[in-house]
């Protein structure tokens, strides 16, 4: 797709089902690059989503990998699932995690949690690999300040539906007649499609908002090819059924919104503004709680 944000492709207009396309921008993360969708200057979040990257594919030389020293959030979750590589995650509340292909980190930072990411140094010897998607959801405005906490739920423990075109993994939330252990602390759904060969997926249509963004492969929805780095976001109440005419990899998101609005600032999220001033000063002045063995932090930026 050649379209750009405000010029849109007329079939939107001709899709009942579509309410808007989103093309990601690029994002430097220090050595890798990312496409991150959400927050976009068209739509800021869908349900309590509010932060989508998808990273890589990369391939990094021997020696490299991804680095990312302590840094601070509060006001969400974030949930990692990746499709190829590892992330070793290390958090203030002592948990040291590897992340691989089919588990799921959940860390809720509430009133304020720091972490890394960061390649094992023994797959840094040979060249390591990183492909997946970060979300971060917005938490209710009641548990914003709650108590942080870190989750590792293994690949084996997250459910696919019945069904092997395309294989649906609920990773949150309850779908296709299976239901995940993740604890979100927001009613949500997080899927993903993985077709093999031409087949098609109805679309859950309980929650008011819904997106879909495509991975690997092209799919359509009514009169929209929607191509991989595209994130659809669909109008509450219609019935959507995504096809694909070869292999696609399609991650699913959805959720009601909240009522109240969010301030993002870097790692921070809030309905308060004060309440991210007080989350910046914070950190300036070393008042989170460091990741034990760490002590390389990332400053607060300009």
């Amino acid at each position: 797709m050649s379209w750009q944000p405000g010029n849109e492709p007329d079939c939107i207009a001709r899709a009942d089902a579509i309410e808007l396309l989103i093309r990601p921008h690029e994002k430097d993360l220090g050595g890798f690059s990312v496409r991150r969708t959400l927050p976009s200057s068209q739509r800021r979040m869908v349900g309590p989503y509010i932060f989508f990257d998808h990273m890589g594919p990369a391939r990094f030389p021997a020696g490299e990998g991804i680095d990312v020293r302590p840094h601070p959030h509060i006001g969400i979750s974030t949930v990692t699932w990746l499709f190829d590589g590892e992330i070793i995650h290390r958090d203030s509340l002592g948990f040291e995690q590897p992340i691989r292909p089919g588990a799921v980190n959940l860390m809720t930072a509430g009133r304020g949690i720091v972490h890394s990411e960061r390649t094992d140094p023994a797959r840094k010897k040979t060249g390591a690999t990183l492909h997946g998607i970060q979300l971060w959801l917005a938490l209710p405005v009641a548990l914003q300040e709650t108590a942080p906490a870190f989750t590792h739920y293994p690949a084996e423990a997250i459910p696919r539906a019945d069904g092997t075109n395309p294989q649906v993994t609920v990773i949150i939330g309850e779908a296709y007649g299976v239901r995940s252990p993740v604890e979100a602390l927001s009613p949500t759904l997080y899927a993903q499609a993985l077709f093999t060969e031409t087949g098609t997926l109805a679309l859950p249509d309980r929650y008011a908002d819904r997106a879909i963004y495509v991975v690997e492969g092209s799919v359509s929805i009514g009169a929209c090819d929607i191509d991989s780095g595209t994130m659809a976001v669909l109008r509450a109440g219609e019935a959507a059924e995504v096809r694909a005419a070869g292999p696609a990899r399609v991650m699913l998101i959805g959720g009601e919104p909240h009522p109240e609005p969010r301030s993002i600032w870097w790692n921070f999220v809030s309905d308060s503004k004060e309440r991210i001033e007080q989350a910046k000063r914070d950190w300036r002045e070393g008042r989170f709680d460091p990741v034990p063995g760490e002590d390389d932090v990332i400053p607060l930026p300009d």
